[in-house]
């Protein structure tokens, strides 16, 4: 609800993401994230927005307030705004989980298909390459170990860092 109204009153007003992003001090990718959903601006963030936009916090959030705001209101609209800041955090930890187990996976297959081409030996260098079906599949294979040998480490050291950057930090 907040990144849509964010977008559209945006839209009405005239002003692109790269101009609201200049006179909030942020990167247009930031206003992107807001108006896809991805991130919410914290409460400082979405007073300056709404000054920008010249309409009240509580349109942002999609509630409409009159003059005669009480402070229950007030609190009503925070408790949204963290409910959905809790939220975004609880998706944001999911994505984190998601990419660690990501890298753990392709250290495993890596370490599998090192062992696998260790066992194998080579055997394909000693097919008779006068059958062209050998000699295709050989050369095939030739050309996945030579690639894999000479990529296949640099693979591994970027996702031992990255599953070390991603890990759940207690």
């Amino acid at each position: 609800m907040l990144n849509e109204n964010i977008k559209a009153i945006r839209r009405s007003k005239g002003i692109s993401q790269d101009e609201l992003a200049v006179k909030l001090n942020v990167v247009r990718q930031t206003v992107s994230k807001w108006e896809r959903g991805l991130s919410v601006p914290d409460s400082d963030m979405l007073i300056d927005i709404s000054e920008i936009l010249e309409v009240p916090v509580s349109t942002l959030l999609g509630e409409t307030v009159t003059e005669e705001s009480r402070p229950e209101d007030i609190k009503e609209l925070s408790e949204k705004l963290e409910a959905v800041n809790l939220q975004l955090a609880r998706q944001k930890a999911a994505r984190q989980k998601r990419l660690h187990r990501a890298f753990i996976i392709l250290c495993a297959v890596i370490v599998i298909v090192f062992g696998l081409l260790w066992l194998e030996g080579g055997s394909y260098m000693d097919w008779d390459y006068a059958d062209p079906e050998k000699a295709v599949m050989g050369t095939i294979m030739h050309a996945f170990v030579f690639v894999f040998v000479r990529l296949a480490p640099f693979a591994f050291i970027g996702s031992i860092v990255g599953a070390v950057l991603t890990r759940k930090r207690s």
